[in-house]
């Protein structure tokens, strides 16, 4: 983790973990159902286009879906993004008074919020020591032997008992970041790796 957190320096925060400081609970969330399947600097460009229109959970449900698709089509798979983001809106106002919940059965609770979702939510609106557990955390976790794991939700079970808290909400951000430029899900660039050294492979077949 030391390592990657030097060879990456201020690179390391995604939209999201840069989002920590300056953002309410509700626009992380959105934010984070916006990233899905997308890159992260389309996720802040529509993120910041949506919430100069809507903001809160309230404001969102009064948009037309057409104008809501719209305004987050560059994200991609907006249709079935904007249902979401008008469901989750709607059930924040009707069950939680318009406040994102800040417990992780709560945010499951509500269709359309996964665990990974869930716990970015917690870690960074509510700066709860959560590890949120995408497809680089899981793939990266098992190439570097620390876990042996075959779905999302294990991986966390084990790096909870393995990774020290200290590195629990930040292990994601810099895991998407290293498994966009360099740990690769399929043909990891090895030969430029700053923890090739360290690290056993295992499951690569093909590499560059």
């Amino acid at each position: 983790m030391q390592v990657l957190e030097k060879h990456f320096g201020y690179k390391k925060r995604t939209t999201l973990n840069r989002m920590r400081k300056k953002s309410n609970a509700f626009k992380i969330l959105i934010s984070c159902l916006l990233s899905l399947r997308t890159q992260d600097k389309n996720t802040e460009k529509v993120s910041k286009n949506l919430f100069s229109v809507a903001d809160t959970p309230k404001k969102i449900v009064k948009i037309q879906t057409k104008r809501l698709e719209k305004l987050i089509f560059s994200s991609g798979h907006y249709r079935k993004k904007a249902k979401t983001i008008q469901h989750v809106s709607k059930e924040l106002i009707i069950r939680f008074n318009s406040e994102v919940p800040g417990t992780k059965e709560e945010l499951l609770s509500i269709k359309g919020v996964g665990p990974k979702t869930a716990n970015i939510v917690l870690a960074f609106a509510f700066n709860k020591l959560v590890i949120p557990v995408d497809v680089h955390v899981h793939v990266i976790a098992n190439r570097l032997g620390w876990v042996k794991t075959n779905i999302a939700e294990k991986t966390e079970k084990e790096l909870e008992n393995i990774l020290p808290k200290r590195y629990w909400n930040e292990i994601n951000g810099l895991f998407v970041l290293f498994g966009k430029e360099i740990c690769i899900t399929i043909s990891p660039k090895c030969s430029i790796c700053p923890i090739r050294k360290l690290c056993p492979r295992i499951g690569v077949i093909r590499s560059r």
